[in-house]
């Protein structure tokens, strides 16, 4: 493995999603000129997603996936020796 090759600057950041407000504390890289309060009572950068796991399709169950036996039975039809 190389040396030296990972950041060493790792602090608390605060990321926010926008779309339903979901807060969490961990260690990043990423700056912010932005800081929030938290709930230790520390003031934490913040940086700002437009999507995370609480509000994601695939993570919260509101989008069907594809019914990909019906998928899989179509490509062996279209693609069967004749």
């Amino acid at each position: 493995m190389k040396q030296d090759i990972h950041p060493k600057n790792y602090k608390f950041v605060v990321f926010k999603d926008m779309s339903n407000g979901h807060t969490f504390l961990t260690r990043s890289t990423a700056t912010s000129k932005e800081t929030v309060k938290w709930e230790d009572g520390n003031e934490y950068p913040v940086i700002k997603l437009e999507i995370s796991n609480t509000s994601h399709p695939f993570f919260t169950g509101q989008k069907v996936l594809v019914d990909t036996a019906g998928r899989i039975d179509k490509f062996k039809k279209k693609y069967a020796k004749k």
